[in-house]
């Protein structure tokens, strides 16, 4: 179900415990198509982590019908509320609650130790393989503008093997760039 409704265009999404019975893999992939999600999300949910990691923004009940909203995750919102408590002056209670250190969520830990997500994996994996290819590629193009006679026969395969080869070149870069920085990113989840 999930899948469907993210595969669907649309501008609001609201999910009630998304996370429920999902493994790691799975919950690393739905964090990351709502990272990417350009509309509006709603969601209500029990795992803080998850909330940190997707939300910019917690609306939480504050009393009497009314509902506070706090910028960030959930860990956010309880710095902020603590600190809103404390300068309205609820009573002892709000003293007392403001003195002592905001509650830490449950799976914070885990949230310490950074993993690669689902994305970074499989773009590891897969941009040695582009990179040959782009290679490849460019080696191919630049054999065709080592012929001398290119130009003077067909101006225009000249210009359109030139503008090939840039791009080709521009692409290798980025990957390559982007592959090095995924590479010592692993390197460091491991030696942490």
């Amino acid at each position: 179900m999930l899948a469907r409704s993210l595969a669907r265009p649309s501008n609001v999404l609201i999910l009630d415990e998304p996370t429920n019975d999902l493994d790691l893999e799975t919950l690393d992939v739905l964090e990351e198509m709502l990272g990417d999600y350009a509309g509006t999300l709603i969601l209500i949910s029990h795992d803080r982590d998850f909330l940190d990691r997707v939300v910019n923004a917690v609306i939480v009940p504050a009393g009497d019908g009314h509902w506070a909203e706090y910028a960030g995750g959930y860990t956010d919102m309880l710095a902020q509320r603590g600190e809103e408590l404390a300068s309205k002056g609820f009573g002892a209670k709000a003293r007392a609650d403001s003195k002592a250190p905001a509650p830490r969520p449950a799976r914070e830990p885990a949230r310490d130790k950074r993993r690669l997500s689902f994305h970074e994996k499989h773009a590891l994996a897969s941009l040695p393989i582009r990179i040959a290819a782009l290679e490849a590629s460019i080696r191919d193009l630049q054999q065709q503008l080592d012929d001398q006679t290119l130009y003077a026969r067909d101006r225009k395969a000249f210009a359109q093997t030139s503008n090939a080869l840039a791009a080709a070149q521009s692409e290798l870069a980025g990957a390559e760039e982007k592959w090095l920085e995924l590479e010592i990113l692993r390197a460091e989840i491991e030696d942490a």
